[in-house]
């Protein structure tokens, strides 16, 4: 079973996209904040995909990003950004930053869903 990383700062996006993925076969594993997160992945969390909010409190997405693929064990997971913007400048920032892709919230399910079957092959 594939575990996926949720980071949001919003209770009820973590648990509607924890739903969704359970559904579907896949463990989680949760944080409502970058810092949070981090510490988690620093511990030596074991996770296969990362899906991260970009605006939160503190340190924001592109900043988690960073600092997890400075972590040798994580160098190579899948990130994906889940977040309600969508400016090009964002999406380059984060492609350099590290993210694999992009879903604009909302996202429905199957859309979630199959982008992270594309980044898990």
């Amino acid at each position: 079973m594939k575990t996926i990383f949720l980071v949001d700062d919003s209770a009820t996006i973590l648990l509607s996209i924890s739903n969704i993925l359970a559904k579907a076969g896949y463990a989680t594993e949760k944080a409502s904040n970058a810092e949070e997160a981090l510490r988690k992945f620093q511990a030596g969390v074991k996770v296969d995909l990362l899906i991260t909010d970009l605006n939160m409190p503190g340190m924001n997405g592109i900043e988690l990003i960073k600092e997890v693929r400075k972590l040798p064990a994580y160098k190579f997971i899948p990130i994906l950004f889940l977040t309600t913007e969508s400016q090009q400048s964002r999406k380059v920032e984060a492609k350099a930053a590290g993210a694999s892709g992009w879903i604009v919230k909302p996202a429905t399910a199957d859309d979630l869903l199959n982008t992270i079957k594309l980044v898990l092959r």
